[in-house]
């Protein structure tokens, strides 16, 4: 049957779940819960719906990589005593085989423990799983294509505003030249018509 989200917190109390960052990634996927089933909106819960499905599959990743080094160890476990059994009297070597079967089996315990966290992992899941809305989230994400729509034409107007302006900008600065321009050649023509008043001045007194 299902597990309700007491009897998964119930259960996870009475697991000892060391090694490979257990016991952080299941309080943050509790947490992680906890705050989904009290989301106030729908942004909310379905940002910490994410991330437990984001937990979940590290704890996945993390569950699968332990099981191959339970598994290379045991093999190693198994060599290391073939080993035993071959070297006889030679003391160091059986020492040193005897110190890394021990380490082996240290690993196997570790593996059991995350096996054992892998039953609350699966449980959560189907919690998880359970109660997602899909029509709600698909509502949502159609609400949020269209307001990125209303966003995109806004920018597409304030965009051509501003290129108007920077357009009517040019003119105003190419009539202020030409404007400078025009009053600097009357004053050149100005100063050239003085300039032969004077000289016909003085040669009429001449």
């Amino acid at each position: 049957g299902s597990f309700s989200p007491d009897e998964v917190i119930r259960k996870r109390l009475l697991i000892d779940g060391d090694g490979a960052g257990d016991d952080r990634r299941i309080n943050l996927l509790v947490k992680s819960f906890i705050k989904w089933c009290n989301s106030g909106s729908q942004e909310e819960g379905y940002l910490q719906y994410q991330r437990m499905l984001s937990t979940l599959s590290q704890c996945e990743f993390s569950m699968g990589k332990t099981l191959l080094v339970y598994d290379m160890n045991l093999r190693e476990m198994e060599n290391y005593e073939k080993i035993y059994k071959d070297i006889g009297k030679d003391e160091k070597i059986i020492a040193a085989a005897h110190e890394k079967i021990s380490e082996c089996k240290k690993q196997i315990l570790q593996a059991k423990r995350i096996r054992k966290n892998r039953q609350e992992y699966d449980a959560l899941a189907k919690v998880i799983q359970h109660h997602p809305d899909r029509h709600e989230t698909l509502k949502q994400l159609e609400a949020l294509g269209k307001e990125l729509q209303n966003l995109s034409h806004i920018k597409e107007n304030v965009e051509d505003k501003l290129e108007l302006r920077r357009k009517q900008f040019h003119v105003l600065l190419s009539t202020i030249h030409e404007l400078q321009q025009t009053l600097e050649n009357d004053e050149k023509l100005s100063e050239a018509e003085e300039s032969q008043e004077t000289q016909m001045e003085a040669e009429a007194k001449q």
